[in-house]
C-alpha cells in the first residue's frame, strides 16, 4: 500500500539534461571517467537495493522501534541485515577518497543514493549518514596512527560513527560544552609536549544527548567524535577539542562509554537517539587543542547537506504515493474531466480541481528542490576538484550560501508537503495503514538537527551575506542570471525568466537595504533572518523551475515524466507558488517591524 519506486529516470534526467553534470566532471581529474552512462548504472544499482531490501524494513521498523537491552541498543528486525548487505554493495564508500579505500565517484551520486535512501527509511538512514563527514573530519585532522586504525573501517562501513555535540542547556550555544578531556600516559603520548597534541591519548568524561546511532547492533564497533574541553582551556568555543572515542578498544577492550537511556521521539521509532556517558573514556585528540570546532564544522558542513537530501527524500515519498493514491480513489464527479473520460459514476480525486492543486504543488516542490540539492552537491564537487583556481572559488562561496538554504528550504517543505500530502488520503491518512503518518512525524526532526533552520538563517544572513559586504550574494545572482540569459532566445520561456529576474532583483534590493542598515540596527538582521533565507529560498526555486522548463525537451527519452510534464510542473511552480516570495521579502525589508519582549506575566 506504500510505493517505494526511485524515480531513476527523473534522477538522471536533472543531472544530465538540467545539470550537464558529465561535462562539469569531465573537466575535473577526479571524474573524469564518470559519465551519463556510469550515473546511470549508479542510480539504476542504488534504486533496486532501495526499493527491494530497505523499503520493506521501514514500517515494521517504525512499529518495533529501538529496544535498549542490558545497556545495549537492539535495533528493529531486519535493520543489521540490510545494512550488512549496504556495506557489502559498497555503499559507504560511494563517495570517499580512493586513497583511504573509497570508490572515488562525485558527491552529486552520493546524494542521490541518500534521497533514496531516506525515501525508503529515514530512521535506518541514520546509522550510515554520519560517515563521510567522520572520514572527512580523520582524513583532514587525524594523525596518522588514527587513520592508521580507523578510517578505512569507516569508508568501508565496516564501523559507524557518530558526532557527540549537544549537552543538556547546550544546543546550539557549544560554547557551553562541559564535557572534559583530561591528558592520558601511555602509548601514543608525545614524550616533550607539555599539552597534549594532534593524535596524543585522553580520558574524556561528560555526557551528552540526542546522540544518533550513539549505540547499535549494526557494527561491532563505534567510533565517537567527541566535543570536549581540555583543562585550562578558555571559555567559549575556542577552547574546544575533538576527541576521537571508541566503544571498543584496539586492545579488545570495552571503553568506558555508555547509552544510558534512549530518547522517546515521535518519530524516527527505528533510529536509536542515545543519552550517553563517558566515564574517563579512552581516546586520542583529533586535530590541535582548542581547534576542535573547526575540525567538527567539516562534519557538521557534510550533514546539513544530508539533512537537506532528506527533506528532500520525504517529498518524494510523500509525492509519488498522494499521485498513485489520487489516481486511484475515485469519489463524486469532478466539476471538469478530461477528454476521454468514461462513464464511471466516480471520478478519480485525482481530477477534482482541490486535488490537482496539491499534486501540482507537491510536484513543482520535488522537482525544483531536487534540482536545487543537486546542483549543492555538483558546486560541493566543483569546489573540492576543479583544476581551475577561479571556478573552485566561485563554486566554494556558491556552497557556503547554498548549504544553509537547503537545509532550511528543502526541510522545512519536506515536512510541510507529507503534511499537506496526507490531506489526499483524508481520514485514512491519519492512520498507520497508509505511511503518509509516518513520513509526517519522521520529517519533523529534519527542521531541528544540525543546526536548527532559524540558526540556519542566521549564519546565511550574517556570516554568508552580509560579512564580505555581500560578494559572495552578488556572485551567486551573477551565475543565476545566465538562466534569464539562455532563456530570453525563447519567447514560451518569458513567464519563467520574468520571474526569475523578478526574484533576483528583490533579492538584491533587500540585501542592500540590510547592508545599508544594520549598523543603525544591529537587530534588524536577526529579526528578518528567516524571511531572507526564504526570500533566497525561492529566488532559488525560480531559478530551478526556469531551468527545468528551458532543458526538459528530451525528457522522457529513457523513462520517466515527458517534456510536457515537466514544464506544466514548473509553470505551476512559477503561477501558484512564487507569490509567496512577495510576502517574504516584504517582512525582510521591514525595518521597523515590531517585534516586541513579552511580558513574562502574560
Amino acid at each position: 500500500m506504500w510505493l517505494c519506486r526511485p524515480p531513476v529516470a527523473d534522477m538522471a534526467h536533472l543531472m544530465v539534461q538540467a545539470l550537464h553534470a558529465p561535462q562539469a566532471w569531465a573537466r575535473m581529474p577526479a571524474f573524469a571517467e564518470v559519465d551519463a552512462d556510469t550515473a546511470r548504472q549508479v542510480l539504476e544499482e542504488a534504486g533496486r537495493f532501495v526499493g527491494e531490501r530497505l523499503a520493506p524494513t521501514n514500517a515494521g521498523g517504525d512499529l518495533e522501534g529501538c529496544r535498549l537491552v542490558g545497556g545495549e541498543v537492539r535495533t528493529p528486525e531486519g535493520f543489521r541485515e540490510v545494512y550488512a548487505e549496504f556495506v557489502a554493495g559498497g555503499w559507504p564508500s560511494l563517495a570517499c577518497d580512493p586513497a583511504h579505500g573509497g570508490q572515488g565517484l562525485p558527491r552529486l551520486l552520493e546524494a542521490a543514493l541518500f534521497e533514496m535512501l531516506t525515501a525508503a527509511n529515514h530512521a535506518w538512514t541514520m546509522y550510515p549518514g554520519l560517515l563521510h563527514g567522520a572520514c572527512e573530519v580523520l582524513a583532514r585532522h587525524g594523525s596518522g596512527p588514527l587513520q592508521a586504525m580507523y578510517l578505512e573501517r569507516l569508508v568501508r562501513g565496516e564501523w559507524l560513527a557518530t558526532m557527540n555535540l549537544t549537552e543538556p542547556e547546550a544546543g546550539s550555544d557549544l560554547g557551553r560544552v562541559r564535557t572534559r578531556a583530561e591528558p592520558a600516559g601511555g602509548e601514543g603520548r608525545s614524550a616533550d609536549a607539555a599539552a597534549p597534541c594532534n593524535g596524543d591519548p585522553v580520558r574524556v568524561s561528560g555526557s551528552k544527548i540526542f546522540i544518533s546511532g550513539g549505540d547499535h547492533d549494526l557494527t561491532p564497533n563505534i567510533v565517537h567524535l567527541v566535543l570536549c574541553r581540555l583543562a585550562g582551556a578558555p571559555p567559549g568555543s575556542r577552547g574546544l577539542s575533538l576527541a576521537l572515542v571508541p566503544k571498543w578498544l584496539p586492545d579488545g577492550r570495552r571503553n568506558t562509554v555508555f547509552c544510558d537511556g534512549l530518547e522517546h521521539k515521535m518519530g524516527l521509532a527505528g533510529s536509536a537517539t542515545c543519552r550517553m556517558r563517558f566515564e574517563a573514556a579512552e581516546g586520542w585528540l583529533v586535530g590541535e587543542p582548542g581547534r576542535g570546532l573547526a575540525a567538527m564544522f567539516l562534519m557538521m558542513n557534510a550533514a546539513r547537506l544530508h539533512v537537506a537530501v532528506q527533506g528532500l527524500g520525504h517529498l518524494q515519498a510523500a509525492t509519488q504515493n498522494a499521485l498513485a493514491y489520487a489516481q486511484e480513489r475515485r469519489q463524486m464527479r469532478a466539476p471538469c474531466r478530461p477528454p476521454g473520460a468514461g462513464a464511471e459514476a466516480a471520478d478519480p480525486i485525482a481530477w477534482h480541481p482541490a486535488m490537482r492543486r496539491l499534486l501540482l504543488t507537491l510536484q513543482a516542490r520535488t522537482d525544483g528542490c531536487r534540482l536545487l540539492a543537486y546542483q549543492t552537491a555538483l558546486w560541493l564537487d566543483q569546489s573540492e576538484h576543479e583544476p581551475d583556481p577561479a571556478r573552485r572559488q566561485a563554486a566554494a562561496d556558491a556552497v557556503a550560501i547554498l548549504t544553509p538554504v537547503a537545509k532550511a528550504l528543502i526541510t522545512e517543505l519536506g515536512h510541510r508537503s507529507a503534511d499537506e500530502a496526507l490531506q489526499a488520503w483524508g481520514g485514512y491518512g491519519y492512520t498507520r495503514d497508509f505511511g503518509i503518518e509516518q513520513v509526517v512525524r519522521d520529517s519533523r526532526i529534519a527542521m531541528i538537527y544540525e543546526g536548527t533552520n532559524e540558526v540556519q538563517a542566521i549564519d546565511l544572513t550574517l556570516r554568508k551575506v552580509l560579512d564580505d559586504g555581500g560578494r559572495r550574494a552578488q556572485a551567486l545572482r551573477c551565475q543565476l542570471a545566465g538562466e534569464v540569459e539562455a532563456g530570453a532566445r525563447d519567447p514560451g520561456l518569458s513567464i519563467f525568466t520574468a520571474a526569475l529576474q523578478r526574484q533576483l532583483t528583490r533579492w538584491q534590493e533587500v540585501e542592500s537595504a540590510l547592508l545599508r542598515g544594520a549598523a543603525a540596527d544591529p537587530e534588524w538582521p536577526y529579526r528578518a533572518a528567516d524571511d531572507l533565507l526564504q526570500g533566497i529560498g525561492h529566488a532559488l526555486l525560480a531559478w530551478a523551475w526556469a531551468r527545468i522548463a528551458r532543458t526538459c525537451d528530451s525528457a522522457g527519452a529513457q523513462g520517466g515524466r515527458d517534456a510536457g510534464q515537466w514544464r506544466a510542473a514548473a509553470r505551476f511552480g512559477v503561477e501558484w507558488l512564487l507569490p509567496q516570495a512577495e510576502v517574504h521579502w516584504t517582512r525582510a525589508a521591514a525595518v521597523d517591524a515590531a517585534l516586541p519582549f513579552l511580558d513574562p506575566q502574560g
